[in-house]
Parts: structure tokens; C-alpha cells; sequence
């Protein structure tokens, strides 16, 4: 079965930031992909309002109902999607480069991640509905309107508003789900999560420092084989993935804030020289150093 890489809708009742697919809102969605998909760039925030819908997530099951909440994050495969007649549902699309633009990251942690890729899934309380339903129509209305006084700030700082309160309903869930005093010790798994909740949060911390994962399996004691599988088994993922997506993170945040030279951050960042510091970025994000510093100091 080929992959396919989704690009969100364009039509009615879809709203872009600046006509670009970093920021999208998108309203009654009554259709599911067919085949097998992995979004490359994009994560998805998918609310729905009406019938049901299964697919498979990563190799596990997942089905939503009416109230769910359900996050998909970038590089997860979905296949085998199936929807009754009545589905519908509110997404919102948003690449890892908006999120440096919404700035939600001054209070939480891709370390939430790996929390959130276990529990994908929430069902919305009544509250928790109704202030949904207060957010998403304003965001589409001031999304709607290109023409308002600092519109993309306006929109921004909704999402990233509207972002923070989402992220604080999944957290609260996964945190009542696994909150049972020491129970938790006693799950199978329970070891093997929390190398992964470690393994991740040496990976933040090491800020695009360090790239090789047999340096962070032996900082954790186990070997980088072992690593491998417990990141497999316990999010479908490599080791490199998350090095790559920290790296990829810190060399975004050097180009787009500060004013380093590409050599000054290959030597922040203990790239051997700025020539392969300069093929690193452009192998990961398809463009130099310099066009991706261009693209959003343009207008500055």
C-alpha cells in the first residue's frame, strides 16, 4: 500500500493564515483518506462533532465518537480509516515552524509528547465542549477576515490560546488515567515508559547538541539496540526521530531569533563546520540555512 503525505483541504469552510499550510481551520469534515497516510510536517488537532469513525494509529486502534478529541502527531502512519454516514468533525492543521509563530512553547514541553502519543484520544466534558465551541468559531471568523488591523498577530495568539487549553484537557486526562498513586509502578511497561520519558527529556535538553544515539544510551545505562525497541515499542518510533526533531527545533529558534552566523551556530551546535551543518538543514527541511532565515525575516 503506497504512503501518501496529506496537504489540508482548500474550498469553503477552510481558512489559511497568509494562504500558506502552516496555520489551517477547517470546519465540517465529513470524509476520511483512503490508503495508508503519514504527515511529514503537520500535526492535527481533529474534534468531532457528529457520528463515529475508526482507523488504525500507529498500528493501534483508534475510534472516536461524538465529543472526542483526537491528536495526530506528525510522522504517525493511519491507515484502514472507516466513518459512519452522519461524521463530521473541526480540525486544525499546524506545522512544527507555526508553532514557533503561535509560541505555546514558553509553557509546556515536547516532552508532553510522548505523554500525549499514549493517550491520542480524549473525550470532552460538557465544559470542555462549550468553551470549544466559544474558540472555534471566533478563530474562524478572525481567520475568515484578511483584511483586520494585525490580523495574523490576532490569529496567533487565539490559537496559541486556544492551543494551551486543549493541550491542558489531554494532559488532565492522561494524568487521571495513570494517576493512582504508585499503582502505575506495577503496569506492565511502566519501566520501559519511563527510559522513554527520560530518553526524550536528555534529547530537549541537550538542545540539538548531541546527535548520536548511542551517546544517550549510555548516559541512560542500556544499549543503543535497547533503546531502539523501547521507543518502538512503546511510541513507534526511532531514537533518531526525536534527535533529529530537537535538532531540527534548535537550528530553527538560532535562525529565526537570533543573528549568528551559519559557522557560530555549527559551533554551538558541534557540527564539524558549516558546510555540513549547511547540508544537515537542507537534507531535513529542503531549503539552505539562509532561504529559511530569509523566508521569515521577510517583511521584518
Amino acid at each position: 500500500m503506497e504512503m501518501q503525505n496529506l496537504k489540508p483541504r482548500r474550498g469553503s469552510d477552510t481558512y489559511r493564515l497568509d494562504d500558506s499550510d502552516d496555520l489551517v481551520v477547517m470546519e465540517n469534515i465529513g470524509s476520511v483518506p483512503s490508503g495508508k497516510v503519514c504527515l511529514q510536517e503537520h500535526g492535527i488537532i481533529v474534534i468531532c462533532t457528529e457520528g463515529r469513525a475508526q482507523l488504525e494509529y500507529d498500528g493501534a486502534v483508534i475510534q472516536l465518537q461524538k465529543n472526542d478529541l483526537f491528536l495526530y502527531m506528525a510522522h504517525s502512519v493511519a491507515c484502514n480509516f472507516m466513518v459512519s454516514s452522519d461524521f463530521n468533525c473541526r480540525q486544525i492543521w499546524f506545522s512544527r515552524s507555526e508553532l514557533f509563530n503561535i509560541n505555546i512553547f514558553s509553557g509546556t514541553s515536547l516532552v508532553d509528547m510522548s505523554q500525549l502519543k499514549l493517550c491520542p484520544v480524549v473525550h470532552l466534558n460538557d465544559d470542555d465542549v462549550a468553551l470549544i465551541n466559544i474558540y472555534f468559531p471566533l478563530l474562524c471568523r478572525k481567520m475568515s477576515n484578511q483584511s483586520s488591523v494585525l490580523q495574523p498577530d490576532i490569529v496567533r495568539s487565539l490559537v496559541g490560546t486556544f492551543m494551551l487549553e486543549l493541550l491542558a484537557i489531554m494532559r488532565c486526562s492522561a494524568n487521571l488515567e495513570t494517576e493512582p498513586g504508585h499503582q502505575e509502578e506495577k503496569l506492565p511497561g511502566f519501566h520501559k515508559r519511563r527510559i522513554v520519558d527520560k530518553f526524550i527529556r536528555m534529547v530537549e535538553q541537550s538542545d540539538g547538541r548531541i546527535r548520536k544515539v548511542e551517546d544517550f544510551a549510555s548516559q541512560l545505562n542500556i544499549t543503543p539496540k535497547y533503546l531502539s525497541t523501547i521507543l518502538k515499542e512503546v511510541l513507534n518510533r526511532r531514537p533518531s526521530t526525536y534527535i533529529q526533531l530537537f535538532t531540527m527545533e534548535a537550528i530553527e529558534r538560532r535562525l529565526r531569533f537570533t543573528d549568528m552566523t551559519m559557522q557560530e551556530i555549527a559551533n554551538d551546535l558541534n557540527f564539524p563546520n558549516a558546510s555540513f551543518f549547511g547540508k544537515y538543514f537542507k537534507e531535513h527541511s529542503g531549503m539552505t540555512p539562509m532561504e529559511y532565515r530569509s523566508k521569515y525575516h521577510k517583511g521584518k
